[in-house]
């Protein structure tokens, strides 16, 4: 009687199990017949993928050149990448990508920094000015005008970066003789070897005294 009664109870768990399976598969091809077809076809476009993109994302809320931007970035974009892909404030260059060149120099909250190494989630309601928010309209900022007066550039790809340091070396102090000029403009590389003009563009702006 025991072992009727174990066999008819391994029979009743065995239909049990083979009951739930059939459900559970049953229920899946069920909602598959059930799916419109533009959402199956969200996966041949990739559609998915922006899904799972959006899905990613994290609010920025970030004022560029005056202009106030309310967002949804990935966490690992750079402040760089940002401006230039996002914003298409192509006028920060992307150099080496590493620090080392000062092509990407920006302003935040009026300290320059290196964009490139700056996450955009790290520069919430911060103010951010590039090298196109510096000019008033057509007049030319001070800086701009010095580095066309004394050719502080050749093929330009490091003048924006350039023009923001030197504005922030003058802010910072640190423009008083042309051995500091140069000290503090170390880490902006230019490949053309403009330097010394460079330096007396910088020298004109503060010896002029204009509000920069």
């Amino acid at each position: 009687m025991a072992s009727k009664k174990s066999n008819q109870n391994k029979v009743t768990s065995e239909d049990a199990n083979s009951r739930r399976d059939f459900i559970k598969k049953s229920g899946l091809f069920t909602a598959l017949a059930l799916t419109p077809p533009s959402l199956v076809m969200a996966s041949d476009k990739k559609w998915d993928e922006k899904i799972a993109e959006y899905l990613e994302t994290v609010p920025l809320s970030i004022e560029v050149n005056g202009t106030k931007h309310n967002l949804n970035i990935e966490p690992r974009t750079t402040l760089l990448d940002l401006l230039r892909e996002q914003l298409q404030l192509t006028g920060t260059k992307k150099g080496c990508d590493h620090g080392q060149c000062g092509a990407c120099t920006v302003h935040v909250n009026g300290t320059r920094i290196l964009s490139c190494l700056s996450l955009a989630t790290m520069q919430q309601n911060a103010q951010v000015t590039t090298i196109e928010g510096i000019s008033k309209g057509k007049k030319l900022h001070p800086m701009q005008e010095a580095f066309i007066k004394h050719d502080g550039f050749q093929c330009g790809y490091c003048t924006p970066g350039q023009i923001m340091s030197g504005i922030a070396c003058i802010k910072e102090g640190h423009a008083n003789s042309r051995e500091e000029i140069r000290e503090y403009m170390s880490g902006n590389i230019c490949r053309c070897g403009a330097y010394h003009n460079i330096v007396d563009a910088i020298t004109e702006v503060k010896e002029g005294g204009k509000e920069i």
